[in-house]
């Protein structure tokens, strides 16, 4: 008689406390960065052992991107119309590859819809996952256009001040139990 063997899938938590996401832009004037004060999300994993990902979702809050100054948090708002649309949504819809690095790290290629500014675009994702004690990790980068999601790229100063349009967000997630 053989015994059956069950892989049971794992769902993780993002942990807001210990998660990093920073989106990052130009201007006229200089360089500039907000960063996400609450963000949350899970992953699921069909088989954690393969880092088979089944589901994987995050959600930032538009209002917790904070740059440290309130007159461009507060264009910042304004241009992703935060009143209206409270959250920046990103939802997995397909892994489109996973390479194994090590044993506890793949590169994985991910496509998704991202929702901001109440516009959704489909997106292709690439980021690391890493197996680090008890927590995975993903860590990755994307570039994008803020025109795409109907944003008008802030000014300032009665315009002298002109943000660009490409912005890139980086991201350090920490999922647990």
């Amino acid at each position: 008689m053989t015994t059956p063997f069950f892989v049971q899938a794992q769902k993780l938590t993002l942990d807001n406390e210990t998660s990093f996401l920073q989106v990052l832009g130009t201007s006229s004037l200089h360089d500039w960065h907000v960063q996400a004060e609450k963000q949350s999300g899970s992953l699921v994993f069909s088989d954690a052992d393969k880092f088979a990902i089944s589901s994987l979702t995050f959600s930032v809050e538009s209002e917790s991107l904070k740059s440290g100054k309130s007159a461009m948090d507060k264009k910042t708002f304004e241009a992703l119309n935060t009143k209206k649309f409270k959250t920046i949504e990103f939802v997995l819809t397909e892994v489109l590859s996973a390479n194994k690095k090590t044993d506890k790290r793949y590169d994985v290629a991910a496509s998704g819809n991202l929702v901001i500014n109440g516009v959704k675009k489909p997106i292709t994702l690439k980021f690391s996952i890493e197996k680090n004690d008890k927590v995975y990790i993903l860590e990755g980068s994307h570039k994008m256009l803020m025109t795409t999601f109907g944003i008008v790229p802030p000014k300032a100063l009665l315009g002298t001040i002109k943000t660009g349009d490409e912005i890139e967000v980086k991201f350090k997630t920490i999922f647990k139990n």
